[in-house]
């Protein structure tokens, strides 16, 4: 007798595919997190790097001129020409992360940081040491008077609002109370990035390890309807906006591109509704006490002004952040 031929399968049933598309659905769905995890870790790491090189570019900037740049600048002596809004922090830092044509074009005159034509042309470009990998926010801004500019990422500290620590009183701010378009907030001058400012590191008196100059200004923040709002601490304007006449709160003279700490890391939620209210430091255009923030998870970055970065954690007490934004109030602050 002969064997009957036996058929081979030639394919899979249906719910056999049904079965292996769902196993691989399940995989797919186990793996996105980690696929994710792996990605913003990335991009964490990429923000530090970018915080190292600004911090090494600020002392690099320090041992070329005897003081650590401005936080902002107007365009009068040392840092330009002419009076009228100057140029920021950025600016000053671009030869020392490897950007030296671009600030041998730049000219620090006639507005240099706002309407300089010249200047405008350049201030388009995205540099990739001023953006975080992990920011939602657009690289261009609007910047008035329509002419679209890179935003930033990065803010510079230039102090804390007044917090009497030990007998320590902090009397280098002023205040404005203008709710709409140039009213700063609480301006300050405690920190080493501050209006026109030529700090020394001797000035840094409690120690260049324990005092912020740069953190993190690469999130949206959400107003008290719930809208979702970029307002960064250059404004519209860009990142290369500095400060108007001489750095006092008089009208027009506000603090683009620095934050002189007033609130919580990652404090993003119930602002007042567009354009915000500029006497506390928030709001479109453009308020001096920006919330540092980020969107990584848990906190925000910071290089200090020995060069390292640290990551900052949102529990950490407001207090010991404004602390960690002046140079001399006579605290050492013991991060993990």
């Amino acid at each position: 007798m002969h064997s009957p031929n036996l058929r081979r399968r030639s394919a899979f049933t249906l719910i056999e595919l049904l079965v292996v598309i769902a196993i691989i659905a399940i995989l797919i769905g186990l793996l996105l997190p980690a696929v994710q995890k792996v990605r913003e870790a990335a991009a964490r790491m990429q923000c530090q790097n970018n915080l190292k090189q600004i911090g090494l570019a600020a002392q690099n900037y320090h041992d070329s001129n005897n003081r650590m740049p401005p936080g902002g600048a107007s365009d009068v002596a040392p840092f330009g020409t002419g009076g009228g809004y100057g140029s920021s922090w950025m600016i000053f830092l671009l030869p020392y992360i490897e950007q030296d044509n671009l600030y041998r074009q730049w000219q620090f005159n006639g507005n240099s940081g706002w309407q300089n034509s010249v200047n405008m042309n350049i201030s388009v470009l995205s540099l990739k040491s001023y953006i975080c990998p992990s920011s939602p926010l657009d690289v261009l801004c609007p910047g008035p008077p329509g002419v679209p500019r890179m935003g930033g990422d990065y803010v510079a500290i230039a102090g804390g609002v007044n917090l009497p620590v030990q007998g320590f009183v902090e009397t280098r701010i002023a205040t404005s109370s203008g709710t709409g378009c140039c009213g700063p907030g609480i301006m300050g001058a405690g920190g080493v990035m501050h209006s026109n400012s030529q700090v020394q590191i001797t000035g840094i008196t409690d120690g260049t390890s324990n005092t912020m100059i740069v953190s993190e200004d690469g999130n949206f923040l959400f107003t008290a309807n719930g809208s979702r709002v970029n307002w960064r601490a250059g404004g519209p304007h860009g990142f290369a906006m500095g400060v108007g006449y001489g750095g006092s709160l008089s009208g027009g003279d506000r603090p683009f591109n620095m934050t002189t700490i007033r609130y919580a890391i990652n404090q993003v939620r119930g602002w007042p509704n567009s354009p915000g209210d500029c006497s506390l430091g928030v709001c479109e255009n453009t308020g001096g006490n920006t919330p540092l923030r980020s969107a990584h998870t848990g906190g925000v970055n910071a290089v200090f002004a020995d060069g390292s970065v640290r990551f900052l954690t949102d529990s950490l007490p407001v207090e010991t952040l404004i602390q960690l934004g002046i140079r001399d109030d006579g605290t050492v602050i013991n991060l993990p």
